[in-house]
């Protein structure tokens, strides 16, 4: 059903952001484009198939507060196909492996003394109950460098910052750990994750076929060369099927992407902007394995001698009819910047060095236990943040009534998951509602209804 005040939208971007934009938009009767430059939708929860099942080339799963993302799910009809298991955290010292999901594990992890234990553990009890008023203007070294010492701090928050971000670590605002701890740590009755029968591709596929049924057009494999406003002010946006014109541009792309595509009349048009956000990247190395190494979902590998940042072990929480029979799926990632030596190591460098940093801590692993690898880049996963990074989130309303944003670099301080890019498409379709429609709109739909009348 065509809308009194129908728009013509174009959505940039087929993550999950712009697939959640398509189908509100679409269903408030807006005739919505949704342009994707890649042949998937799904952003960082695309795909690829191994032995007749799909599985995701980034690990993703779900937490039981990830409301907005459920919701969106039982929109879709897949409430009933999400399936929760327990799940637990460990931290590799020394090449021994210490379970940290609880008092108990605290007060008997050796790495740190026992006061220093004890200052972790009040970190943890205050992090629970804490204001986030401030923590946008503090560093999460300073915040927690006060809270548990600056000894516990360079052994155990310190290394796992810097797993995260590298050299940039110092200037990540405290109110980016916080929202991350109590996300993490937000069940009383100990951490469940969740998966979705079919996979995450599970989801994608169901949302392609709702959008065709309610009539979105969808564009695959048609990258956008720029996204401006015409000498009318209209916007524009161009790809290798020419220039189209739209009542309104929802972008939904990785920051440095759209920066890169920003026309200059839209620059222009767009006021004080921070364009120069940066991005910090992922490999992750995926292995089949004919065995399981641990209990754990994840496990902390901090330590300089790993090349990689953690171990997770998603079998831990899928079942075996996602996976396929024995078989045991391990992420090996690492963070680190797009411009990184180590971002562009041939595939096979990384596979052979990192299995062998994996033999470190399971000696008995051997290539035989190796089912299958598979290793995937992505150069944009979430921003380098910065103390008083709220003051540089980008806003949903880029130019009033024509061009709106709903990015990972708005995200913050929320979480950068599927869930918190669900919650930031909820923030720009609220911007959109409240933001006054352009003269020229409001005319048309005066006219169409002299016209019916």
């Amino acid at each position: 059903m065509i809308a009194a005040d129908s728009r013509s939208i174009a959505v940039i971007g087929g993550g999950i952001s712009g697939l959640t934009m398509a189908l509100r938009l679409r269903e408030q009767g807006h005739a919505v484009t949704l342009i994707e430059a890649s042949g998937q939708l799904g952003g960082l929860g695309t795909f690829f198939d191994y032995e007749g099942r799909t599985f995701e080339k980034f690990y993703h799963c779900m937490l039981p507060s990830d409301g907005p993302l459920l919701e969106i799910l039982e929109t879709l009809g897949l409430t009933d196909e999400v399936y929760w298991k327990p799940s637990s955290f460990a931290y590799a010292f020394q090449k021994k492996i210490f379970a940290l999901n609880g008092a108990l594990d605290l007060l008997k992890f050796k790495p740190l003394s026992f006061i220093e234990r004890i200052r972790v553990g009040i970190t943890g009890a205050y992090g629970r109950i804490a204001s986030d008023k401030g923590l946008d203007q503090m560093t999460t070294a300073e915040w927690l460098g006060k809270l548990s010492g600056a000894s516990a701090f360079k052994k155990f928050w310190q290394p796992m910052l810097e797993a995260k971000f590298g050299d940039r670590y110092a200037d990540v605002p405290a109110l980016w750990f916080w929202t991350r701890f109590n996300r993490e740590k937000g069940e009383s009755k100990g951490e469940v994750k969740g998966y979705i029968r079919g996979g995450y591709k599970r989801i994608t596929d169901t949302f392609v076929a709702h959008l065709k049924k309610k009539g979105v057009t969808l564009r695959l494999n048609t990258p956008v060369v720029r996204i401006d406003l015409d000498d009318d002010a209209q916007p524009i946006v161009i790809t290798d099927r020419g220039e189209e014109t739209f009542d309104q541009v929802v972008v939904t792309l990785p920051w440095p992407g759209f920066s890169k595509s920003a026309g200059q009349n839209l620059r222009a048009a767009s006021g004080r902007i921070d364009w120069n956000i940066d991005f910090q990247g992922v490999i992750n190395c995926l292995f089949f394995l004919r065995r399981p190494l641990t209990k754990h979902y994840w496990l902390a590998t901090p330590e300089p001698s790993f090349p990689f940042d953690g171990i997770i072990e998603t079998s831990t929480l899928t079942d075996e009819s996602d996976r396929g029979e024995n078989r045991h799926v391990v992420y090996l990632t690492k963070y680190l910047h797009r411009t990184d030596a180590r971002f562009a190591t041939p595939d096979e460098a990384i596979g052979k060095d990192w299995f062998a940093a994996l033999q470190q801590l399971f000696p008995d692993l051997t290539e035989q236990d190796i089912e299958a690898r598979h290793i995937f880049r992505a150069p944009f996963v979430e921003p380098v943040y910065t103390k008083g990074y709220l003051a540089r989130r980008p806003p949903e309303v880029l130019v009033p009534g024509k061009v709106y944003l709903a990015t990972s670099a708005q995200v913050y301080p929320t979480v950068t998951s599927w869930n918190g890019s669900v919650i930031q498409a909820k923030r720009t379709l609220d911007a959109m509602a409240a933001d006054p429609l352009p003269q020229r709109k409001a005319v048309k739909a005066e006219a169409r209804e002299l016209a019916v009348a």
